[in-house]
């Protein structure tokens, strides 16, 4: 009983422990920012007793240089001043001052540079975590990328496509003639694809609400072929662009794996497209086909990222 109690215990202990881990970034972030709003009402406080440091201050400043006109120490005649006696008196003075000042802000600055340092360590924790990700993302997409080419090498192109866009084959029934006009029935094998399962995770719907739609289809194929291109010219530019840029310039709500992944401009990888594509003319979907063609006002739009930006830049 005691040994069940003590597992419990220990597992309670490790799961708020790994929880706190989970979430530290959060949590440094949040005790950052209540220290500097901390910081700054101490801080407030601290200034409210400046003057009565300052008034002390120029209390004795006052003295020192009245002492020094009169030639000795005022309310003391027998006591020679001298103005080698003042300076030590003001070095003296200015230095108590500075003291008592640095310890009315003291609290502050020091609450202050801690909720800066949790701060800074959450933004380092997550910066790490998605550096991580990136490359594990990146193992995965190499892998699969090795793998499509394992499949082309081994039974082509043709089977590879299959595979990719899900295309399956079905039995139709066709009604011809033959020659004397008589209509007979055939059986015959068609390849179709699913439109459900031939999009990845990064494909979005471009609609209503979006930046540039309009009601007019021919409008909207214009749109976005500009966006592809001006997409591309970025790309060409800058050598590298994020997903979550091209989803700015459709009105698209950014993602987490958005400002991870995009695409790389390098014409000596043969293992990535080094353009954007938007796949508006994606042959293998029908909705893409009725869209080109003016048949609907909306399309989804499956983007052809090459992967984690940061690894593929590394390497």
């Amino acid at each position: 009983m005691k040994l069940q109690l003590s597992n419990k215990a220990s597992r309670m202990i490790h799961t708020a422990g790994f929880k706190l881990k989970q979430h530290s970034p959060e949590i440094l972030l949040t005790t950052g920012i209540i220290g500097v709003i901390g910081s700054t009402v101490m801080a407030c406080k601290a200034t409210t007793k400046i003057d009565a440091v300052l008034d002390e201050t120029k209390e004795k400043v006052d003295i020192i240089h009245e002492s020094v006109e009169c030639g000795h120490v005022v309310g003391r005649e027998d006591v020679e001043y001298t103005e080698e006696d003042s300076k030590k008196d003001l070095t003296i003075v200015y230095t108590q001052t500075g003291v008592k000042l640095f310890r009315l802000y003291a609290p502050a600055m020091a609450l202050g540079t801690l909720s800066i340092g949790c701060i800074v360590a959450g933004h380092n924790i997550l910066k790490k975590r998605n550096l991580a990700l990136a490359a594990a993302y990146a193992v995965v997409d190499k892998g699969f990328k090795q793998y499509r080419k394992n499949v082309v090498d081994r039974f082509g192109e043709e089977l590879d496509k299959e595979l990719r866009y899900n295309v399956k084959s079905k039995e139709i029934e066709k009604i011809t003639k033959d020659k004397n006009g008589k209509e007979k029935v055939e059986k015959e094998t068609v390849k179709y694809v699913n439109p459900e399962t031939d999009v990845s995770e990064y494909a979005k719907f471009y609609d209503c609400g979006n930046i540039g739609w309009e009601k007019d289809p021919e409008l909207n194929l214009m749109f976005l072929r500009r966006q592809q291109d001006y997409a591309n010219e970025l790309l060409r530019a800058k050598g590298h662009l994020f997903l979550n840029e091209v989803y700015d310039m459709l009105g698209i709500p950014r993602t987490k794996a958005g400002q991870v992944v995009g695409w790389v401009y390098d014409k000596n990888n043969d293992q990535i497209d080094s353009k954007v594509d938007f796949g508006i003319y994606d042959i293998n979907r029908e909705s893409c086909r009725n869209f080109v063609n003016g048949y609907e006002r909306t399309i989804l739009l499956d983007f052809n990222v090459d992967g984690p930006i940061e690894y593929a830049l590394g390497n």
